[in-house]
């Protein structure tokens, strides 16, 4: 597997895109990411309100990407079209936020910045990649589940994603679940 530091091109329908580290410089440019990734939203019924949602602040971002577990999809024009921010949790890595350009959406973007963030959290030598999605939208869990990840039950996670989840159901986000990939060292 190519080490997450590294750039690796993937065909885009007529051009390329790379996945590479995230650098404090691309912060401000991915919550236009964010925006256009939660359009899809608008087609998912009671769901809709998340298209216009607030997303991360950019110093949230920039703390993240200082942490040294993100990753940005970029077009051969240099085009952001996805990322991905992370951050490490005991002895494991847990996702914040994937996004992919609506119109990127499908192309394995995705899979591709899940695959950096599982070779780090490798290299780092942690046993699991974590994250909270939606269970019943088809393009999360589902997608999650095909990488891997299997849906862990709320009261046997840790507390600390126990908290995220409250936080997230506090916020509308109902039909969340834990989801964990377990890797070896």
């Amino acid at each position: 597997m190519t080490q997450p530091n590294e750039q690796t091109a993937t065909p885009l329908a007529n051009d390329l895109f790379c996945v590479r580290r995230a650098v404090v410089a691309d912060a401000p440019r991915l919550p236009a990411v964010e925006r256009s990734a939660a359009r899809a939203f608008l087609n998912v019924p009671g769901l809709e309100w998340l298209a216009d949602s607030p997303v991360q602040p950019v110093q949230r971002i920039g703390e993240l990407i200082e942490g040294g577990n993100a990753w940005v999809a970029a077009s051969g024009r240099g085009d952001i079209l996805g990322f991905l921010v992370a951050e490490r949790r005991g002895d494991g890595l847990h996702i914040w936020e994937v996004s992919v350009m609506q119109a990127q959406q499908g192309q394995g973007i995705g899979r591709q910045l899940i695959a950096a963030a599982v070779c780090a959290a490798r290299e780092q030598r942690l046993t699991r990649v974590t994250l909270t999605t939606f269970s019943d939208v088809p393009w999360n869990r589902p997608f999650y589940e095909r990488l891997g990840f299997v849906c862990q039950p709320e009261r046997e996670s840790a507390a600390w994603l126990r908290r995220i989840v409250e936080q997230e159901r506090a916020q509308g986000l109902t039909q969340r679940c834990i989801m964990a990939l377990a890797i070896g060292r």
